[in-house]
């Protein structure tokens, strides 16, 4: 047994490096075929492999004799020795492994590939080692079991990149594990094995990947059905054992998730590619059951990435291929999935959802004895259901042609949410401001809070052209606007709100237009072009804003983040920024802009980008950062011979990074420290007094006295120009032409309406 570990011990260094093997390829089947017995293994005499084993280096191996076996007696097959047997068992399965994953790497030399494909070939065909590891399921070692479930994937996929027939044996084996729902662990192996298959066609960089997966899906499609239907039929209560079926349906689930995710990637159809949005129902069942919480948020979060087409994205290990556009038949599906996530918060799911229960952290669920427990909510619960009801509002509403319709149900599940997130939120909802319920949600989770504002403003475009379509621009349209603030989607006060929750900061929204992460830059570009037609809006809201936090004593600056000390504690609000009614009423009372712009705004998007990108902020004095720049090399005062030289060591993400921080600080000290008049107006025109920024006084009065409206004013400024910066230096990741065209639109804009106050 000692030699025979020590040969199969060099054997797998030699795999692991890649080196080519240089013995027959049937000697190493002894070694590795998993079949072989104690009293084979203490019989058999090892082969003398003359430079076979040990490994001087990566390429000049030594030749190291091995000596002969000797016979081991019978009274010797002790239980330790038969828990070596098992050791022997994972290291076969361990060299196996690596190499077949040798076979599937491109950077294995082509001598050494081909000796390894031989024998996994030799394996399958002769040994039938696929057979012998489904049998290894039944074994009551858990790291057997799951290291055998490995192997075993790995050696199916390595069948379908060679085109060789799937196993028959595994076939058959998932039919009959799978056929009925069974609380055994072999459909637990079965599912977690096909996941892994389906893994690995995802990370191959293979260009056939997608006639792989069909040549896989053939042969499981009406199985995956029939498990479905049996899976989710079942009556949880009734289980004897809930942690069998709480394992299966955790597996299943990201089996699931992979099989969407391969038809929106790879543009397959399926039955099993299509089974959740055929029979919707059966999934959101599972967050009725009496089960624990985190499987319920599994099922929502699980959802949540299926309305966002975000399936595959944590289950891939490698990189997920780019997203093609939906096609009819799957955009139907996601009206279906839609449509049955909005019957069932009609029927009542949200009451059925407990967002209370132990939380999971870095030191376990339990509460140590002594210390006091403290009830809160899940808000990753909170988070995926809100947004998985938003989501589903807006696919339906982009199938829907009845405004009416819409008004009715935007307002009945709007209810239900609110009424849902209310008793969470803590301090509660404001009556006077229930747009904030989003911002207060989302805070911890920027690309979830990206998506609800994305969803919500396109709840309210749709809702706003068919409004159009049917009705007059002036009939109606205080009760619209009452409508959009009492259903807290209107995406003037969202992304206001969305604002103060990043402290007014350029830099910031910065990072989010580079950030891939996020689906900012669609948003904000969907959002600029409604600002364009919707100013007066805008602007009245902004007044109210600034009403409401003068009558409730809430200042817009708390959320700013405080670099210096307040000088002053006189604050008072312009009378003319100031509504003198209530959030929903002011709101309600403005007029519609008109959608097509002026023609001087014509005139000014019809130049070129060079005059955008022109600034006109200049100071004779040295602009004090907020931070230490130490290799930028736009830094137009600070900038020093050393300070270029470092510049060119740095990579352009680093560049990039630091131009961000330079761009928003220099411009804002720029103009803060500027002699000069400025381009635009500073304050408005019934101040007598002028205001000037610096670095030390915190923005808090000049803020509270000029309003919410001009600090949104001044910080799309700074970012037109930081983009502007970047965009001179080649820094910016992408062609930021049009953005900067509805952000000099917005100037403009603005500039006119503060020139006529």
């Amino acid at each position: 047994m000692k030699v025979f570990c020590e040969v199969l011990e060099q054997l797998y260094k030699k795999v692991l490096l890649g080196v080519t093997l240089e013995n027959d390829s049937h000697d190493y089947i002894f070694y590795l075929n998993p079949g072989v017995s104690d009293q084979d293994c203490s019989t058999a005499t090892s082969l003398e492999w003359a430079n076979t084993y040990g490994i001087q280096d990566r390429h000049q191996p030594i030749s190291v004799g091995v000596a002969p076996i000797a016979v081991a007696p019978a009274c010797l097959k002790t239980n330790s020795l038969m828990s070596s047997s098992g050791e022997v068992m994972l290291l076969q399965l361990t060299v196996i492994k690596v190499m077949t994953t040798r076979i599937l790497s491109v950077k294995t030399e082509f001598h050494a590939k081909e000796k390894y494909r031989d024998i996994i070939k030799i394996l399958l065909e002769s040994a039938k080692v696929d057979s012998k590891l489904i049998c290894m399921f039944q074994n009551s070692d858990k790291l057997l079991c799951h290291m055998a479930a490995q192997c075993l994937a790995l050696l199916l996929y390595f069948q379908l990149r060679e085109k060789i027939t799937l196993s028959n044996s595994w076939i058959a084996f998932c039919q009959k594990n799978l056929s009925e729902y069974s609380e055994s662990n072999k459909a637990i192996y079965c599912l977690w094995t096909l996941t892994a298959i389906i893994k690995e066609i995802f990370k191959d960089s293979c260009s056939q990947k997608t006639e792989i997966l069909k040549q896989f899906l053939t042969h499981f499609d009406t199985i995956f059905e029939v498990f479905y239907n049996s899976l989710f039929s079942q009556h949880f209560e009734n289980c004897q054992d809930t942690s069998k079926i709480v394992n299966i349906l955790i597996c299943f689930l990201e089996l699931l998730e992979l099989l969407i995710a391969s038809r929106i990637y790879l543009k397959l159809h399926f039955t099993c590619q299509r089974i959740l949005f055929l029979k919707p129902s059966c999934m959101l069942e599972v967050i009725t059951w009496p089960i624990q919480a985190f499987v319920k948020r599994k099922v929502i979060i699980f959802l949540k990435k299926c309305l966002l087409f975000k399936v595959g994205e944590d289950l891939c290990r490698g990189s997920v291929p780019p997203l093609m556009p939906p096609d009819h038949h799957v955009a139907m599906d996601m009206l279906a999935l839609a449509s049955a996530v909005l019957q069932a918060v009609n029927s009542g799911l949200l009451k059925t959802l407990s967002v209370y229960g132990k939380h999971s952290f870095f030191g376990g669920n339990e509460v140590q004895p002594g210390c006091e427990h403290i009830a809160s909510p899940d808000h990753v619960i909170l988070r995926a259901a809100s947004l998985v009801i938003m989501k589903s509002l807006e696919i339906k509403f982009q199938n829907c042609s009845s405004a009416s319709e819409m008004k009715v149900d935007l307002q009945r599940f709007m209810s239900e949410l609110l009424t849902f997130l209310k008793p969470h939120l803590q301090p509660s909802l404001q009556l006077h401001n229930p747009c904030k319920w989003l911002s207060r949600v989302f805070i911890e989770q920027d690309d979830d809070m990206l998506e609800a504002a994305k969803a919500s403003l396109g709840i309210y475009l749709t809702l706003t052209r068919g409004c159009e379509a049917t009705e007059s621009l002036t009939q109606g349209k205080e009760m619209w606007d009452h409508h959009t603030h009492e259903n807290g989607y209107n995406p003037h006060c969202i992304f206001l709100f969305f604002l103060k929750n990043i402290g007014f900061d350029s830099t910031v929204l910065l990072d989010f237009l580079i950030s891939s992460e996020t689906c900012f830059l669609e948003y904000f570009v969907r959002y600029l072009k409604l600002l364009q037609k919707d100013w007066d809006n805008f602007f009245t809201i902004c007044n109210n804003f600034d009403a409401t936090e003068s009558k409730y004593d809430i200042s817009i600056c708390d959320c700013v983040p405080s670099l210096v000390q307040d000088q002053s504690t006189n604050r008072t609000t312009p009378h003319h920024l100031t509504a003198p009614h209530s959030h929903i009423d002011v709101c309600a009372q403005h007029s519609w802009a008109s959608d097509a712009p002026s023609e001087p705004l014509k005139a000014m998007m019809s130049k070129g980008t060079d005059t955008m990108c022109t600034s006109s902020l200049s100071s004779p004095r040295a602009s004090q950062s907020l931070v230490d720049y130490d290799s930028s090399d736009d830094s137009e005062v600070e900038s020093t011979d050393q300070c270029l030289a470092n510049s060119k060591q740095t990579s352009l993400h680093q560049q990039a990074t630091m131009e961000i921080q330079d761009a928003a600080g220099t411009s804002r000290d720029k103009e803060e420290f500027s002699l000069e008049p400025p381009s635009r107006p500073l304050f408005l025109k019934e101040f007598d007094t002028a205001f000037s920024f610096d670095c030390e006084v915190a923005p808090n009065d000049v803020v509270s006295e000029v309003g919410i409206f001009y600090t949104i004013v001044k910080c799309f400024q700074e970012l037109q120009d930081a983009i502007c910066r970047l965009q001179k230096k080649n820094l910016f990741p992408y062609n930021p032409t049009a953005l900067l065209k509805l952000l000099k639109y917005i100037e403009v804009i603005s500039n006119k309406t503060m020139n006529t106050l």
